[in-house]
């Protein structure tokens, strides 16, 4: 037993000394599996989770890219079909021409913020008008060959988005317009915006735009002054502490205000003459106007002598009873299309017998002159030329008959 061990040991000593040099004679070699075997064995987790995170950053970074690039298309489509919705050009030309009001109405001194104001309000308003513009009209836009592929016929955005966006950008221009321009002006550009339904509504009932058609908007237009200097003189302190700028606010004595107010009425005064001139009612109306006017003018007239809350507040209730009456009687009295053509032909009848007789008395008129002209007998020219003296011998000139 003990002979067989020694050599069992021996032989594992000698294969271990063939696999492990010696240390003694070679530590450098010897110790080299050892370290190479640790080595591997710690070094291998370790580069598995290297790989592991180079891998999810490059995945991350593939991600990224793709959001990025999903993004950045999506804000070039998006801002492509606001462009078009928007009409950027023409919406353009509107603003210039709106920062060219505002520098020729500056004076000397250019307010450039104000200018800046001024023009980003106006290209917000006229891109949300166009946008809503194409909203409504998508139907028409697709049967049309120049407009079939704008972003609403063409599916690229959805009129549901579109209007958003004009709703968007026309509030945002209409709170920075409202923000900066604050005038005294207001008071006309709404007296313009007031007198447009009338006429908007002319033009649906009736297939041309005549005369006839801007007598109540021109007195709609004209009211409305009266009536809000009125307003606007009894209610300065609500209008100031408001942060509005109204007409009366640099006219503490109130003359200037009742000026402009009784101006506006006397604009007022022919329009019912105008009406029934023009065919659209009948004399009455143009007598019953007339008075309607007179009485204002009246209220205005008291405002300019004493200018006071008390004939200011008479000359305002008294504009909230002109318009209705007005109205009324154009209403009442205007003239069917059938009147206005029995009108229009007697009217052209009597013209025809008043031109026949003013032909008739100037031809008497001619036939008088001439009949006291003095009537001159013509000279017949002679057969032969001869006279008398100093030849009696020749015979006397014939002439002829």
């Amino acid at each position: 037993m003990w002979r067989g061990g020694a050599t069992a040991a021996s032989a594992a000593r000698a294969l271990r000394s063939r696999l492990l040099p010696d240390p003694i004679h070679y530590p450098a070699t010897s110790l080299a599996p050892i370290a190479s075997a640790r080595t591997s064995s710690s070094s291998a987790p370790s580069s598995a989770a290297a790989n592991s995170v180079v891998e999810e950053a490059a995945a991350a970074a593939v991600s990224v890219s793709q959001q990025a690039g999903s993004v950045s298309d999506a804000l070039r489509h998006y801002g492509r079909c606001y462009w078009e919705l928007s009409k950027a050009r023409l919406s353009a030309l509107v603003v210039a021409t709106s920062g060219a009001g505002y520098v020729l109405g500056s004076g000397n001194i250019v307010d450039i913020a104000g200018l800046c104001c001024t023009c980003a309000g106006t290209m917000m308003v006229a891109a949300s008008a166009n946008t809503l513009n194409q909203v409504f009209e998508i139907k028409n836009d697709a049967k049309m060959k120049r407009t079939m592929r704008r972003p609403l016929p063409s599916g690229r955005i959805s009129p549901a988005h579109a209007a958003m966006w004009a709703t968007s950008v026309g509030a945002a221009g209409t709170a920075l317009l409202a923000w900066q321009q604050i005038h005294p002006v207001n008071t006309w550009v709404g007296a313009v915006v007031g007198a447009i339904p009338p006429l908007l509504g002319w033009a649906a009932a009736s297939t041309d735009l005549s005369l006839n058609a801007m007598i109540l908007p021109a007195a709609l237009y004209f009211w409305q002054i009266p009536h809000f200097m009125a307003l606007a003189y009894l209610c300065r302190d609500d209008y100031l502490a408001g942060g509005y700028r109204m007409f009366s606010f640099a006219d503490p004595t109130g003359k200037r205000t009742a000026w402009v107010s009784l101006r506006n009425c006397l604009y007022m005064l022919p329009l019912g003459l105008f009406a029934y001139n023009w065919g659209l009612t009948s004399e009455w109306f143009g007598l019953e106007a007339s008075l309607l006017t007179m009485g204002l003018t009246i209220g205005a007239l008291s405002f300019v002598l004493e200018p006071s809350p008390k004939t200011a507040r008479r000359m305002f209730y008294g504009s909230l009873l002109y318009l209705p009456a007005f109205m009324a009687g154009l209403l009442l009295h205007r003239l069917r299309n059938e009147q206005k053509v029995h009108n229009l032909a007697e009217k052209s009848e009597l013209n025809g017998v008043l031109y026949g007789a003013d032909l008739q008395d100037e031809e008497r008129a001619k036939q008088k002159c001439e009949d006291r002209k003095p009537s001159r007998a013509q000279s017949r020219p002679p057969v032969a030329y001869a006279s008398v003296a100093p030849f009696p011998f020749l015979p006397v000139p014939i002439y002829e008959s």
